[in-house]
């Protein structure tokens, strides 16, 4: 059966907090860091030094155990400043500052002790990067969230994607991101989403106003929250970091994704009630993250602490 043409036009559901409460799996009051899931990212490049640190701190501050960061050599100091939670590692890279081919054996060693990968963050268009992200992706079984050039390295590339039929691939782009890989916004958001998934057996998030997640089996969520302060670089890459992060922890993809994307909105909300769209930053985006998951999570042994709407966990606060 054709996945393209088996799914019939429906309306997208909305997600709401109900939703998110299964997206944050409950922390174990005796588990250690080990428990609580390993991403690595991989990504930065010369002149893109804040987008992979964002990634990793989102992820750290959403409860992520353990947070590695694989970044061209020539900017590893600057990530090894930024990141106190996080730990950054110097990879092979090119002359122009991002990473290269001879990274490659690093990447999958430090892969293979790791839950989830996110790809993507500050890597650049540099075309060496693109192989190297193309050559990850085709090779890993690992869980991927792919974002930002991650997603521009499969421009003409698409059957990298479809090559990970049955692997777990979260895709994050914005309308460009998606035009540029194929996808067809003619039919609207909703459907545009829910046939790309389906025909390359992905999950998707397509991020603008009222992001829409698809997976692969023609579910749609639309989201609920968020404002214009989210229209600001850096954004994305906290939402890369907060969906691994989910994704480590043990929450399904559509509930990692999905979660994630209203967990984000809802931290802008908060952060934009106080310091306005105009002046939000996805610094402080990560900032309130804690507002909202205080309200959601619960450790196993609920004599301990439950959430006030009963269900899930908690991520380091940060601050």
């Amino acid at each position: 059966m054709n996945p393209t043409t088996s799914i019939p036009p429906s309306p997208a559901s909305p997600v709401e907090a109900d939703f998110v409460r299964s997206a944050l799996p409950p922390r174990k009051s005796d588990g250690h860091k080990g428990d609580f899931g390993k991403v690595l990212i991989i990504g930065g490049s010369v002149g893109y030094t804040g987008a992979p640190y964002l990634t990793a701190r989102a992820a750290v501050c959403s409860g992520c155990g353990l947070v590695y960061l694989g970044v061209p050599e020539s900017i590893w100091a600057v990530e090894a400043v930024k990141c106190v939670s996080a730990m950054p590692f110097p990879l092979s890279g090119s002359e122009g500052g991002a990473l290269s081919w001879k990274a490659l054996p690093v990447i999958f060693e430090r892969l293979a002790g790791c839950d989830v990968l996110a790809l993507g963050p500050g890597l650049s268009r540099d075309e060496g990067a693109a192989a190297l992200a193309r050559e990850v992706l085709r090779r890993t079984e690992k869980p991927v969230v792919l974002d930002a050039d991650g997603i521009n390295a499969l421009e003409g590339h698409i059957d990298i994607l479809d090559q990970r039929r049955g692997r777990v691939t979260i895709l994050t782009p914005h309308e460009g991101e998606f035009a540029r890989i194929g996808g067809d916004l003619t039919p609207g958001r909703v459907q545009a989403a829910v046939k790309f998934a389906a025909a390359h057996q992905c999950f998707l998030v397509l991020k603008g106003h009222r992001t829409v997640t698809a997976s692969p089996e023609g579910a749609a969520l639309v989201n609920t929250t968020g404002n214009s302060g989210l229209a600001k670089g850096g954004s994305g890459d906290v939402l890369t970091g907060l969906t691994a992060s989910l994704l480590a922890q043990g929450a399904a993809p559509i509930h990692a994704a999905a979660g994630a994307v209203w967990l984000h909105g809802r931290a802008a909300d908060l952060a934009a009630e106080r310091l306005t769209p105009y002046c939000l930053t996805p610094e402080d985006v990560i900032a309130y993250l804690p507002e909202v998951i205080k309200g959601y999570w619960r450790m196993d042994n609920e004599g301990i602490r439950q959430g006030r709407i009963r269900f899930h966990q908690s991520g380091p606060s940060g601050r």
